[in-house]
């Protein structure tokens, strides 16, 4: 054994606490690794690396649990660093700054700072952890109005190969600071804090939902692609329709305006097919938020295994790509398999795609699409219905988002990163260039 002890919260195989380690959000990322540190700061990350190095034991760096593909932040037999312990948040309000340890999850970060009247970009599910949303870049119906989360971000405290603690922000580490906003969770070093900018919030924004019935899925779909794009950048909004069995087909987001406006803005949706339900409501800035992000039991978890692939519409859709959806709905059978787009565009598009490491600026939309299963029998059919998707929808859209991961994805440095993968590769190599953090899909070094 080597000289380092590990330090923390630390839970062993058989150890008690263990079975509780395990779970993840998603259960079929589900893994047995040999010991879990839960960090308390950055010097029990330190000593965890150094650890796994002296005793040759792989590796990996987990927040908020949300991992969609297998062994990317769990891994058999390995070590795994989990931060979620190390979730402090200090806001200096007259700089408008958030310093945010990486185990915080967002739906309690971004509820706490509209509750102090600042807002910050966010996903749409509150147990993902800031950790990993961040460094992939990490988006929501706020982005078009403020950015990505990346593009907030300004700078962090990270741990790298040889258990240093450095930093990176534009003065300093310029390079892996670059990287940070939009390279991809673990791939450089595993980080302890962010800094971001926030924003005044306004008083009051406007929120709705539409929900229409599932067979109206083709006509809501066309006319949401015409419209959610190019609409209002002030307006942010998802939408999700689910399998044929959940029957699901709603639209919702956020304006950042007035109701009188929005009810304006909301015409061409609203006058599509026969909606069920038509919500349209100016809230207080919080009560808006809460809205969205409904409170979830953290760290949560899935009641189904769920399988996810992404890509961007850099235009918009002809009718085979929406008749494979529709399919693709019909026959999923869990109840949590869907398709899910949302608006792109706005402040997301003003930076250029290689001002930072995040490279898909320009597209029309964002998609994903799910599969969900409960019983075991049904996973490889599940995962074989994802794949099949993907490639029957290749014509018709492009890349993939680093933070839902795919495997399937061979060439997966472009599409992650475009033209910003040797660059990131180039990273890789100076701040970690015997590729200790590697997992399935990591950036490997340039020289590799």
């Amino acid at each position: 054994m080597g000289l380092t002890h590990l330090t923390g919260r630390v839970i062993f195989k058989g150890d008690p606490g263990y079975k509780e380690a395990v779970k993840n959000w998603n259960p079929y990322v589900d893994v047995f690794p040999l010991v879990f540190v839960f960090a308390q700061n950055s010097y029990d990350i330190s000593n965890a690396i150094k650890w796994a190095r002296e005793n040759n034991i792989p590796l990996r760096v987990r927040s908020g649990r949300h991992a969609l593909d297998k062994n990317l932040s769990v891994v058999n037999g390995g070590l795994v660093i989990d931060v979620s312990d190390m979730n402090k948040v200090h806001l200096d309000k007259k700089n408008a700054i958030a310093t945010v340890q990486t185990g915080v999850h967002v739906g309690p970060l971004v509820k706490g700072l509209a509750r102090e009247g600042f807002m910050a970009p966010f996903g749409d599910s509150p147990t993902v952890g800031i950790g990993g949303i961040t460094m992939g870049g990490g988006f929501g119906v706020l982005s078009r109005s403020i950015g990505l989360i990346s593009d907030n971000l300004v700078g962090l405290k990270m741990v790298d190969a040889h258990g240093r603690i450095i930093e990176a922000n534009k003065f300093c580490n310029e390079d892996l600071f670059w990287a940070s906003r939009g390279g991809g969770g673990g791939n450089f070093g595993y980080n302890t804090q962010y800094a971001f900018q926030v924003r005044r919030a306004p008083k009051t924004a406007t929120v709705f939902n539409i929900i229409w019935p599932w067979e109206q899925l083709e006509a809501v779909f066309k006319t949401w692609q015409n419209w959610a794009p190019f609409v209002d950048s002030r307006l942010g909004c998802i939408l999700e329709i689910f399998s044929k069995v959940n029957g699901l087909c709603h639209a919702e987001g956020i304006f950042l305006g007035s109701k009188k406006e929005l009810i304006q803005l909301l015409e061409p949706l609203t006058n599509t097919g026969t909606p069920s339900q038509i919500v349209i409501e100016t809230l207080p800035y919080p009560d808006a938020i809460d809205f969205l992000d409904p409170d979830e039991p953290i760290p949560g978890r899935s009641d189904q295994s769920v399988k996810f692939s992404s890509s961007w519409g850099l235009d918009l859709w002809p009718e085979e790509p929406i008749s494979i959806m529709k399919k693709f709905l019909e026959e999923a059978p869990g109840t949590e398999s869907n398709f899910f787009f949302i608006n792109w565009g706005g402040a997301i598009s003003k930076v250029p795609s290689h001002k930072t490491a995040f490279f898909w600026r320009s597209p029309l939309f964002y998609t994903e699409w799910t599969a969900s299963w409960e019983k075991k029998s049904q996973e490889a059919a599940s995962l074989a219905s994802v794949e099949k998707v993907r490639q029957m929808m290749k014509p018709y859209v492009t890349g993939s988002y680093v933070n839902v991961p795919d495997q399937n994805i061979e060439n997966f440095g472009k599409a992650y990163y475009g033209s910003n993968f040797s660059r990131l590769r180039e990273v890789k190599a100076k701040y970690d260039p015997e590729n200790l953090f590697r997992f399935p899909q990591s950036i490997p070094p340039s020289s590799c």
